[in-house]
């Protein structure tokens, strides 16, 4: 996308699209679309205005006859220069065109900060718009979840681990209460869009904490996306072929052989 073809999305795109479509609805998948260019978008918000806008354009007409299986979400962790007051313009003005096309299709969005849940008091949502769910991203605590990744200042931090302890499980069940009460207040279902450990922490405690998030969440009816399926949140050895069988099991405890749907109809488990 440039500005000197219109920003326009070009039909090989399209043409992928469509056919990721197309399999998750043949496997009765839902899916989520999500607009990933988080980096982008935060780190030069103004500059990106337009192609932000272009696409949303664009992939709304594109999928405007699509089932309501196809579900989107405006922009993952808007974050940095895309503070929450701009982050609310920009929300508002992408689901005006979503809602050019597609006025009934379910659209996810979610708070500044990374969808942090401490900033959900920002998030600022058409109270007229019923179709709309909010999205929170949990990784608390951080030193846990995000030890040996460079990126987030963490390389050598390593062998922390996460016992479950009566004091680990309430801090988990108080900022979800947060959530719980933003939610309720404003009549919206929430969902859980990403949480996971990274895979330099230890495994025990990696299978502990995302077994303890996901029954959390599934406490108060929330659907929920595991981050991630491939790659070092890894659910899924894709060179090998094989389930990360700890994690796995973390997911989806033995004896469930599907996902539960949660209460707001979005698929109760689901992984990126």
């Amino acid at each position: 996308m440039n500005a000197t073809n219109g920003w326009s999305l070009p039909d090989s795109w399209f043409e992928v699209l469509d056919w990721a479509i197309k399999n998750c609805r043949t496997q009765s998948l839902n899916a989520i679309l999500d607009l990933h260019e988080y980096d982008a978008m935060g780190t030069e918000p103004e500059a990106n205005h337009n192609k932000f806008l272009a696409f949303w354009r664009q992939l709304s007409a594109h999928c405007a006859n699509q089932p309501s299986s196809v579900v989107f979400e405006i922009l993952n962790e808007p974050s940095r220069k895309l503070n929450p007051e701009l982050w609310n313009e920009y929300l508002r003005q992408a689901l005006g065109l979503i809602r050019a096309e597609n006025p009934t299709r379910t659209v996810i969005a979610g708070p500044g900060f990374w969808n942090s849940i401490n900033h959900l008091q920002e998030l600022q949502l058409l109270e007229a718009d019923q179709n709309l769910i909010v999205t929170v991203h949990y990784y608390a605590p951080m030193d846990f979840t995000h030890q040996g990744a460079a990126w987030a200042n963490r390389k050598d931090k390593v062998g922390v681990d996460w016992l479950g302890t009566e004091n680990e499980i309430n801090a988990i069940a108080a900022d979800f209460d947060k959530a719980v009460n933003w939610a309720k207040a404003h009549n919206r279902p929430a969902f859980l869009g990403e949480f996971g450990a990274y895979d330099k922490a230890p495994m025990e405690s990696r299978a502990r904490y995302t077994s303890a998030v996901a029954r959390a969440a599934e406490q108060w009816g929330w659907s929920w996306a595991y981050w991630q399926f491939d790659s070092d949140f890894i659910l899924y050895d894709i060179g090998h072929d094989n389930w990360v069988e700890p994690i796995r099991r973390a997911l989806v405890p033995e004896g469930e052989l599907s996902p539960k749907r949660a209460q707001n109809d979005l698929p109760g488990r689901s992984a990126f």
